[in-house]
């Protein structure tokens, strides 16, 4: 008698869950580890992973490239690591919810830009009011914190920017693999001259390569695997629980717990750039590595 064997298919939904999750899950375990050992060293070991995954993986052709490809992609490459540095330097200082719903601000501005419609006015307001609210709070934030978060947002806002064009030069994630490279070297210096503590202590070592791990390469794959059904707009309304997600995150896996006004300034946030998504699709792009 013959048995079936049919194939396990997992809905496009449920693989963008996936990898949001993923990626607030490496982000908590990352802000364990600052105790340890410097933020810069951990966003390091998560591109050296993501690089040394992604590169293996794509294997992307570099042979006959032009200057300006180079220089698209280097400058990706900057910027994502300009974005993973900031942002964790902010994780290193406010809750983790408080950090990325204030990252937010860069994608959602991108979103709305150059709009005339009150509409997309209404969900920069409500966004707005999100942070305002934040601000009630004063006992969670610190200065150097919420500019740490903002600088990655604005960071956030090129990436996007530079994906597109990336995209448009390179092959698949060929692009995304150069950057990654690119990003790990260009932060090496920074790590070498702080020390680079913790580089010889092998748990430090597997919990880095795990921090890339969920927080690059497996957000990566099931996003890569979902858009290949999924629109855009949805990818773009889903991608805007990651504040949500990163507060649970916090919750669960460092202990940062809200306050309920914290919480209502996520879900402002949350719902502003859903409806500014849902107005801009565009701004459907792979989240940040």
């Amino acid at each position: 008698m013959a048995t079936r064997n049919p194939s396990v298919r997992i809905s496009p939904i449920w693989l963008v869950l996936i990898g949001i999750a993923s990626v607030q899950l490496g982000a908590g375990i990352a802000k364990t580890l600052f105790d340890e050992v410097d933020p810069e060293t951990i966003v390091w070991l998560r591109l050296v992973t993501s690089a040394v995954v992604l590169t293996l993986i794509v294997r992307p052709a570099i042979r006959g490239r032009s200057g300006s490809d180079w220089v698209v992609v280097l400058g990706f490459g900057a910027t994502l690591g300009l974005m993973n540095w900031a942002i964790y330097q902010s994780f290193a200082r406010i809750p983790l919810g408080i950090a990325v719903t204030i990252e937010f601000i860069g994608p959602l501005a991108l979103a709305v830009i150059g709009s005339r419609r009150a509409r997309d006015l209404a969900w920069v307001a409500l966004a707005a009011i999100g942070v305002a609210l934040l601000g009630l709070e004063p006992a969670d934030l610190n200065v150097a914190g919420v500019l740490f978060a903002l600088l990655a947002g604005a960071a956030w806002a090129a990436y996007i920017l530079l994906s597109a064009q990336t995209g448009r030069r390179w092959q698949g994630l060929d692009g995304l693999a150069m950057a990654s490279v690119a990003a790990t070297l260009l932060l090496t210096p920074v790590v070498a001259g702080t020390g680079g503590g913790g580089l010889d202590d092998g748990r430090i070592l597997l919990l880095g390569a795990l921090v890339g791990l969920l927080s690059s390469v497996v957000p990566y794959s099931c996003e890569m695997a979902a858009l290949r059904t999924l629109p855009p707009s949805v990818f773009s309304i889903l991608m805007s629980l990651e504040p949500a997600a990163a507060a649970l995150a916090g919750m669960l896996v460092v202990g940062e717990f809200l306050t309920a006004v914290q919480w209502l300034a996520v879900v402002c946030v949350v719902i502003a750039s859903i409806g500014a998504t849902r107005s801009r699709p565009t701004i459907a792009e792979p989240v940040p590595d």
